[in-house]
């Protein structure tokens, strides 16, 4: 069977984008409106309620995905503004579904029977999946309490909106002297044209605000500039927040929890709030050595410049670890960038994931977009020649954008359905990168390839990255190896003349990246315990608790009036979860451990691991799927050894 994309407007007009929302947004929630009544209708025991309720999954997930994607990148803000309406009228129909007692009966009225005898593969594991969340959202309580959970499921979504709202839309800048850019590159000093006044602008954007923290030598301006960087969205979104994180407790509470995190963990593999909090402290404690170590470096070295630091502030940090970098293990970011042009760079990710999973990306040159900046590729299997699906990268920064890089869901794949279509929104300049910057692309494309790989499920609850949460992070922490290796990066990472970057080089960079992973580890850690104490706890002054926890996990010390947790834009979708970066990163690395270093390009590895881990999606425990492509249950031994290196 041929499967179409997905036909978006063909105009920029925005009064076009409304009626495609309200086409594909609206008119779906008028079919799950319908699907919900016949599945009502059905006859205890008849299996055709699991398929209506597959049925009911695939519209709702059309519908949230445009919601969830137009909201963060259409360059109109009514447009942006009538998404997020569509997301608030998606999230209360789910909500009103999860608390169909009608429904539910239908549903666990098929409990025990021989399901994946009747219908495709897996009913079972959706069954339960299904009668788990129903169960979660309390539908099984008495009317009042019902109620109650329906008014505060709404109210959080209304909240979390709020929250990424204010992040995304509070974007700001600071003026500094135009002598502050003394260090920074030549191409970014030319896209910084000083005012009458003798200042320049430094926005919030990561492409102006991470260069310029690490190579101004102005000690005062990079102090603003990061002043800034670590307010945005305050004050709103502090009572935003607390509020926030009041309802998610009332919910928890509600359900017979202990408080969110309890909550929230139960269907990851971590299983507890408790767990969440010795894992945050082990791996903070096993960073104690390497992180006091580098640490140590660092001030050293500050003080030659100062010599009267007694510790590193966030706003020194960035720059004496490239100085020292630099320096120590002559590896000037300003040379390395040389060698990563933004379109080769991208052209590069695209040949190196093709040549490893064995698949092809096909330029669509008219499709058409939300911005004409939109790259869009058709993805097909080479064994076959079949389309998996399509890709659209978003790659730059804009007004009124989602100011982070994620992976957004444009259309869940869905077998003989639908191709799955899956959006990378990030915002890294139109020149040369950064190394980070690359490493960071590899990563969230890792999460576009999970989306798209795992397209091919009858059950749209397996499609894509629909793995458990702290899971979900592996396959794109282990896909940043390929960013680091000399052999990968020599095909795309050339200089003006076009001589590939020197082997040396790449491996003084890897040396100099090893230099500061205990700080990373314990920064890590630090964003860990803001995420699990500010749900546990819930303070009265979250700003103090942040500053506590700053004390108690980071290695540099926080800046005065700045309130970091406003602009965490984690706290919205991962809410008590951060954990997950480093949890997931434990077994990306066992991962890794079944490539050979020495050809990361070995075929057979590498399809082996597409076909079991990511076009697997949410078929089977995360566990087990890592387990069936190892040959044995993970552990965290290359994690450790990585670590204490």
């Amino acid at each position: 069977m041929t499967l179409t994309p997905l036909a978006l407007p063909t105009t920029a007009d925005p009064t076009a984008w409304l009626a495609f929302l309200d086409a594909r947004g609206r008119r779906s929630l008028d079919e799950a409106e319908r699907l919900t009544s016949a599945l009502r209708a059905l006859s205890d025991g008849d299996t055709a309620a699991l398929e209506a309720w597959n049925e009911l999954g695939i519209v709702l997930a059309n519908a949230s995905a445009v919601g969830s994607l137009v909201s963060q990148v259409h360059p109109d803000a009514g447009v942006r503004e009538d998404a997020e309406k569509i997301e608030t009228e998606v999230h209360a129909f789910r909500t009103r579904l999860m608390l169909d007692t009608e429904v539910y009966a239908r549903l666990a009225s098929l409990e025990g029977a021989d399901l994946d005898a009747a219908l495709p593969t897996g009913a079972g594991r959706v069954l339960a999946d299904a009668l788990r969340g129903f169960r979660r959202s309390g539908v099984d309580r008495d009317d009042a309490t019902r109620e109650t959970l329906r008014a505060l499921s709404e109210r959080e979504n209304d909240l979390s909106q709020a929250f990424s709202r204010n992040i995304r839309d509070g974007a700001t800048s600071t003026r500094v002297p135009a002598t502050a850019l003394a260090g920074l590159p030549a191409d970014y000093v030319e896209a910084h044209p000083a005012a009458e006044d003798g200042t320049v602008e430094i926005t919030t954007g990561y492409p102006d605000t991470h260069p310029f923290m690490a190579f101004s030598t102005d000690r005062d301006a990079r102090r603003a500039v990061m002043t800034t960087f670590l307010n945005l969205a305050w004050p709103a979104n502090d009572q935003v927040l607390a509020d926030l994180l009041a309802v998610r407790e009332e919910m928890a509470r509600t359900l017979g929890y202990s408080g969110w995190p309890d909550f929230d963990a139960e269907v990851k593999m971590i299983g507890s709030g408790d767990a969440i909090a010795s894992f945050v402290e082990k791996v903070a404690t096993d960073a104690v050595d390497s992180a006091e170590r580098d640490a140590a470096l660092l001030t050293e070295r500050a003080r030659i410049d100062h010599p009267d630091l007694e510790r590193l502030d966030v706003a020194d940090a960035r720059h004496y670890s490239e100085t020292v970098r630099r320096e120590r293990f002559q590896v000037d970011a300003q040379q390395t960038r040389t060698y990563f042009d933004f379109t080769r760079v991208r052209q590069g990710l695209l040949d190196v994931t093709g040549r490893l999973f064995g698949i092809t990306y096909t330029p669509v040159p008219d499709a058409v977009s939300w911005h004409d900046e939109v790259t869009v590729y058709d993805v097909s299997l080479d064994e076959t020649g079949e389309t998996l699906g399509r890709i659209h990268l978003d790659l730059h920064p804009r007004a009124g954008k989602y100011n982070h890089a994620a992976q957004f869901d444009l259309v869940p794949g869905v077998l003989d359905r639908q191709l799955p279509e899956g959006v990378l929104v990030c915002n890294f300049g139109r020149g040369l990168m950064e190394h980070s910057e690359v490493v960071t692309l590899f990563h969230e494309f890792g999460h576009l390839l999970h989306h798209t790989l795992a397209g091919r499920h009858p059950w749209v609850r397996f499609s894509g990255v629909a793995t458990e949460w702290d899971f979900v992070e592996a396959p794109s922490q282990m896909l940043e190896e390929w960013a680091w290796d000399h052999g990968v990066l020599a095909t795309f990472a050339t200089d003006a003349d076009g001589e590939a970057i020197p082997a040396e080089l790449v491996e003084r960079m890897r040396e100099a990246e090893e230099f500061g992973k205990g700080i990373y580890a314990r920064t890590q850690m630090y964003y860990a315990a803001i995420s699990y104490y500010l749900h546990e706890q819930r303070p009265d002054d979250l700003t103090a608790r942040v500053a506590e926890l700053s004390e108690q996990y980071a290695v540099s010390r926080r800046l005065p009036d700045t309130h970091f947790h406003c602009g965490f834009g984690h706290l919205g979708g991962y809410t008590s979860g951060y954990y997950t970066y480093m949890w997931s990163l434990v077994i990306a690395k066992d991962l890794f451990s079944a490539f050979d270093p020495a050809d990361l390009f070995a075929p057979d590895v590498a399809r082996r691991y597409r076909d079991t881990v990511l076009a697997a999606g949410g078929s089977d425990d995360a566990a087990v799927l890592v387990e069936r492509f190892l040959g044995r249950p993970y552990d965290n031994a290359a994690f450790t050894a990585w670590l204490e290196s």
